[in-house]
């Protein structure tokens, strides 16, 4: 690839990644590419040392050299995971359950990929010559060569009901994560995430709704149902970072980063366990998600749970420790066979690909 000098070059860029991931969709190709923006909560910053003062406008207003460098990476960090998830998904359009389904998919897509284009944007357009590296690296990345920045994002979204657990939960740590940007100090990065946040939450309907319509149907077993929830929402629990985040306490110090609860949360902000308190919120919001989810099982059947914080994670205090699916400590043997049991295996795949070949296997989607 050239060189990004302006905007324009980059948007160049952009459309040949969209040709180099085999993005052939012309719904997403004529899709109106553009920069949005919100609205701020607050003119003044919210918290942190520069409380009360005006938000910036540009980054030279930035009296801090660390801060705009902190700011810089949350950008590129939160578009790296728009495009990864459009390089996950990429499989799908081959066999969407309907028209419906596929009008879904292309819509996400298409916003994820105008997510990235709006962090770019910012990149671009704020921060110089540094900014502009940035963005065009954010298009040389690729999720199927593990290069993107965040584990969740360097593997394939194989099957519609990987996409619908993706949906219903790891894009729902960017919920979270587009929250707390919206009390950015960094003014266009507030009403970026503002915009942003409206389009997330079509994109945990699509989630919510296959999954619905999955259990519905009632053809998936439970069992390879929870297996699913077993390989993503761990993944999702690791997204909220470390823990004892020096990144996260200097993000609030500064009021680039805001917690997920600031606006109704009068407690002084826990500076040692920002990423804990968020990453708790979010498991016991997922939880009661999965339980909402058992009232369309059969009472007399097996049920679905949310995996443990402590599973299968890669960031924080549980990274690589052998911790079961529910809670439980197991030694070297005992965990290597747990992991066998239950994470999707190769024959639990090729179960799942006979049940959707089958007409019926989801119940229908309903036109938006």
């Amino acid at each position: 690839m050239s060189r990004v000098n302006t905007f324009d070059d980059w948007v160049d860029m952009f459309e040949q990644w969209q040709g180099d991931i085999g993005l052939e969709s012309e719904d997403v190709k004529t899709y109106g590419f553009s920069e949005k923006f919100g609205g701020l909560k607050e003119e003044a910053i919210e918290f942190g040392d520069f409380k009360g003062r005006p938000k910036w406008e540009r980054v030279l207003q930035i009296p801090d050299q660390r801060v705009r460098d902190a700011l810089l990476n949350l950008i590129v960090y939160q578009g790296d995971t728009e495009f990864a998830s459009v390089e996950q998904q990429r499989f799908l359009f081959n066999a969407a359950p309907s028209d419906n389904d596929m009008a879904s998919l292309v819509r996400v897509m298409a916003e994820e990929m105008r997510h990235g284009w709006q962090m770019c944007y910012l990149l671009v357009k704020y921060f110089g010559y540094s900014g502009k590296v940035e963005a065009q690296k954010l298009l040389e990345r690729r999720s199927w060569q593990n290069t993107r920045l965040l584990g969740s994002f360097n593997q394939d979204v194989n099957n519609w009901l990987d996409f619908w657990v993706y949906t219903n939960f790891v894009d729902r740590d960017g919920k979270f994560q587009l929250q707390m940007l919206t009390n950015s100090a960094f003014a266009p990065l507030g009403r970026s995430a503002a915009a942003m946040l409206r389009e997330e939450a079509y994109h945990l309907a699509t989630g919510s709704d296959g999954l619905t319509r999955v259990l519905k149907a009632g053809k998936v077993p439970v069992k390879i149902f929870q297996k699913y929830l077993n390989k993503w929402v761990p993944t999702a629990y690791d997204l909220f970072g470390n823990d004892h985040s020096s990144s996260a306490h200097w993000a609030y110090v500064w009021g680039l980063k805001g917690r997920f609860d600031e606006a109704s949360n009068r407690e002084p902000a826990d500076m040692e366990h920002l990423n804990e308190a968020s990453r708790m919120l979010y498991v016991k919001e997922a939880a009661g998600l999965i339980e909402n989810m058992n009232r369309l099982l059969p009472e007399d059947g097996p049920k679905l749970y949310a995996p443990h914080h402590k599973f299968g994670r890669s960031i924080g205090d549980y990274t690589g420790q052998q911790w079961s699916v529910t809670g439980e400590k197991l030694d070297d043997a005992a965990y290597a066979e747990h992991l066998t049991e239950v994470l999707p295996t190769e024959a639990d795949d090729a179960t799942l690909a006979g049940i959707m070949k089958q007409p019926d296997w989801v119940v229908p989607k309903k036109s938006a």
